[in-house]
């Protein structure tokens, strides 16, 4: 099969494709899609510099997210069956390419008159924002939240979900993604390139409630700075930007405020009971309309590295897709 090879930990640039890669036999546990569309997130970019905790050393096929047709079960797989479609997470790679072993407890169903690719981020982005806002971030009406990155997959369903729960949003963005950000409800929308955006927040609402930091760098500065004395959170769950520290001294002379870091794969293992919940709620607002299909910007397979790229750079809005 066709597939993207991961070569080495230098980035997308050593990502290749390759055409015959062998097609997976799902194990017990597992289901075997026909891949029709994969997502690409910024845990790609990590595993391919090597930043991942325990990632995947090269090579191996890249991509953790995928959609498409069940063409095969393992054993013990029940509440599936061949020709469902459905999407999925497997984080150990394999997405990108045109089959993929998928562990069933890591998919749910498309949902009806959804396009495969519309539902790619129904197990990534959608969560990782429910779970940041509300377990985590104990969002509430009426509270003000602080959400970085909020033309991308997740920055949006965070952006839509938030406005949804009564809260006061303020959406850092691209300049060039402002309109976008708008158009999904945001109050307030600021420059992510300003210097001093913890000053713009300020200015706009005073210090957050809650902040949804998945960029690092000094923005983690920033998201400290922004947050309430003592009541505001600040949930981590992404570093692109590259790491930041943070001392014992500054949490009790200069940012006294709670930190609540967030790794989706670990609350699935270390908190069953908490995604259980968090899944829950998420599949009540698509039974209520309150979540839409996704429109992704679609790449064909060979383009991948172009696309990880881009979305390394910040060039991209919403969801990327790749096309098998």
């Amino acid at each position: 099969m066709r597939a993207l090879r991961q070569t080495s930990l230098n980035g997308p640039r050593d990502l290749h494709v390759i055409t015959d890669a062998p097609v997976p036999s799902p194990g017990p546990g597992e289901l075997l899609v026909r891949v029709t569309a994969a997502g690409l997130n910024f845990v790609d970019l990590s595993q391919a510099y090597g930043s991942f905790a325990n990632g995947p050393q090269p090579p191996y096929i890249a991509g953790i997210e995928a959609a498409g047709e069940i063409v095969g079960l393992g054993e013990g797989v029940t509440g599936f069956e061949p020709g469902q479609h459905v999407v999925g997470v497997s984080i150990t790679c394999g997405a990108f390419a045109e089959y993929l072993a998928l562990p069933a407890v890591a998919a749910v169903p498309v949902p009806a008159g959804w396009a495969d690719e519309q539902a790619l981020g129904l197990m990534v982005s959608w969560p990782t924002a429910l779970a940041a806002l509300r377990p985590l971030g104990g969002l509430e009406t009426g509270q003000t939240v602080l959400i970085h990155a909020a033309a991308g997959g997740t920055g949006q369903a965070a952006v839509k979900l938030a406005k949804h729960y009564g809260a006061t949003v303020i959406a850092s963005a691209s300049a060039d993604k402002h309109d976008v950000v708008r158009g999904l409800g945001a109050d307030h929308v600021i420059d992510a390139r300003n210097p001093d955006l913890a000053a713009e927040v300020l200015r706009l609402t005073g210090p957050v409630d809650l902040v949804l930091e998945s960029v690092g760098g000094r923005t983690l500065e920033a998201s400290l700075t922004a947050a309430k004395r003592i009541t505001g959170r600040v949930v981590v769950f992404g570093l692109p930007a590259g790491e930041a520290q943070i001392s014992n001294w500054d949490l009790v002379y200069k940012h006294q405020v709670q930190i609540i870091g967030l790794n989706l794969g670990v609350l699935v293992q270390a908190a069953p009971q908490i995604f259980g919940a968090v899944m829950g709620e998420l599949f009540g607002l698509l039974a209520a309309g309150v979540l839409s299909p996704a429109q992704p910007t679609t790449y064909e397979l060979a383009d991948g590295p172009k696309a990880l790229a881009e979305l390394e750079a910040r060039a991209t809005i919403g969801k990327l897709a790749l096309i098998p």
